[in-house]
């Protein structure tokens, strides 16, 4: 393994602008008289950006993993999270078992 000083540094620089985002948020918080649309908006972030982490995995791999997403979203709706948890992970495993 080799000890590349640009890619430390990146890694570096990222986890401080991550630190600093959520210290920003700490302060913040409060402090912005929110309302109406805007509101909404930040109510809206946390949501965004798990589909935005989870969507290309869930679409990009595979069947099984596509069709797994979609019945763990309509467990999401009726069911609470460790249950949901537990039925993704369930349906991912037997339906890469029954595809693979």
């Amino acid at each position: 393994m080799s000890f590349d000083p640009h890619t430390v540094a990146a890694i570096l620089t990222m986890a401080l602008v991550t630190y600093a985002t959520r210290v920003a948020g700490i302060f913040l918080d409060g402090r912005l008289a929110l309302s109406g649309r805007t509101k909404a908006a930040f109510d809206a972030i946390p949501a965004a950006v798990l589909v935005s982490v989870i969507a290309p995995v869930a679409l990009a791999t595979g069947p099984a993993e596509t069709i797994a997403a979609a019945i763990t979203v309509v467990s999401a709706t009726r069911m609470p999270l460790l249950v949901t948890i537990v039925v993704g992970v369930v349906s991912v495993v037997l339906l890469r078992m029954m595809m693979g």
